[in-house]
């Protein structure tokens, strides 16, 4: 099974100016089709600093796929990178210049002069048309290894992905395999406590078994390498029977589920509506019920924090006032090395009260705190 790297070209990214969001796209992609996928990195708009991040990709892996740098101006150097790194000349093509003519009389503009060298390629290249903008892309076939360079632009490098890249990589590859995974979503359990308890699944080799924690939840993504997406999903769901079995309630959802959805199924399991008071939370667990459709009547921002009976009392009279079921307060309060968030539940059935403390990072507490509502509510 071949492997590959991916360059994401552009020192705006390097400075933090935008967020490179085609690599986790292709990656997606390769995965899709059975392609293990190594390593991603980012290199500015040099042109001998991208031939070096190429040569040292190829003595990796099979496939380098770059992005970006196939612009008209100085500082798109990905075509010259590409030539220095193979030893050869960047040539030119007027197939190409009629195409980037032809694009650019569709949208009604005409092309300056520096759109010309968009038309040159690394001598030896494959020209590959691009039908939704002016920068073609090329690939570069050697002894054992390709290199595939994609514009920049998202909705373009997309398009050229799908169409193009990933039919020629099953053929040129001969791929038959597939790459799956599906990430079972916990709440209500730390990392270290599941690693406890799955530590010997995380050193499968095939399928495997991965955590990745977030603020009020962990995320156990199963990834299998099969044949055919039916055997693929035949390793997982055996795997996943197991985690299931180890991990019991602490699983809320898997894939696109989200913890709002898993709130609202046990709501209307009961036929509660929800209303909520939160302060010290920016709004935050207000906008997240809203996110969703669901039996969630609305909610109140207080501009001060509450103490517990406080809590109490201003929770039970917006629930009752706006005619729902249930009633959810929380207020975080602020502390030097350590937050701490106060959770009020009220049903028709019963009150309960928490205190949790948190000691992480504060920009992640209101966030933490809105999860931890979510699944004291999924809990009902």
């Amino acid at each position: 099974m071949p492997s590959a790297e991916i360059i994401t070209i552009g020192t705006e990214i390097l400075l933090g100016e935008i967020v490179d969001t085609n690599s986790s796209y292709i990656a997606r992609a390769l995965r899709d089709v059975g392609i293990d996928l190594y390593r991603t990195s980012t290199v500015g708009d040099n042109a001998s600093r991208i031939a070096q991040a190429i040569q040292q990709a190829l003595d990796r892996s099979n496939i380098v796929i770059t992005t970006g740098g196939l612009g008209p101006t100085v500082d798109d150097p990905t075509r010259e990178a590409v030539a220095q790194a193979m030893g050869v000349e960047v040539e030119y093509h007027p197939e190409l210049w009629e195409q980037i003519l032809r694009r650019f009389e569709r949208y009604g503009r005409i092309p300056t002069e520096n759109n010309k060298q968009q038309a040159y390629i690394p001598a030896g290249a494959i020209a590959v048309e691009n039908p939704v903008g002016t920068a073609p892309a090329f690939i570069y076939e050697t002894e054992g290894h390709t290199i595939i360079s994609l514009p920049g632009v998202p909705s373009e490098m997309e398009t050229l992905v799908d169409k193009t890249v990933i039919p020629y990589l099953r053929q040129h590859y001969n791929l038959h395999g597939v790459i799956k995974a599906r990430v079972l979503h916990t709440a209500g359990v730390g990392e270290s406590q599941i690693d406890e308890l799955i530590g010997d699944l995380e050193r499968l080799s095939n399928p495997t078994v991965g955590l990745a924690a977030h603020s009020g939840q962990v995320d156990v993504r199963i990834t299998a390498k099969a044949d055919s997406v039916a055997d693929a999903d035949g390793m997982i769901r055996t795997l996943e029977q197991d985690l299931r079995q180890r991990l019991g309630n602490w699983i809320y959802g898997a894939d696109e589920e989200t913890l709002v959805s898993a709130a609202f199924q046990a709501l209307r399991k009961y036929g509660w509506s929800l209303g909520v008071v939160e302060a010290g939370l920016g709004g935050d667990l207000i906008k997240r019920l809203a996110s969703e459709t669901g039996p969630f009547i609305g909610g109140e921002v207080l501009t001060r924090l509450p103490d517990i009976v406080d809590l109490s009392q201003i929770t039970d009279t917006y629930r009752l006032e706006h005619g729902a079921q249930v009633g959810v307060g929380v207020a975080l309060h602020p502390g030097e090395e350590r937050q701490n968030i106060d959770i009020l539940l009220i049903t028709p059935q019963d009150r309960q009260q928490f205190s949790r403390p948190y000691g992480g990072h504060p920009a992640n507490a209101s966030r933490w705190a809105v999860n931890q509502c979510l699944n004291i509510i999924r809990n009902l």
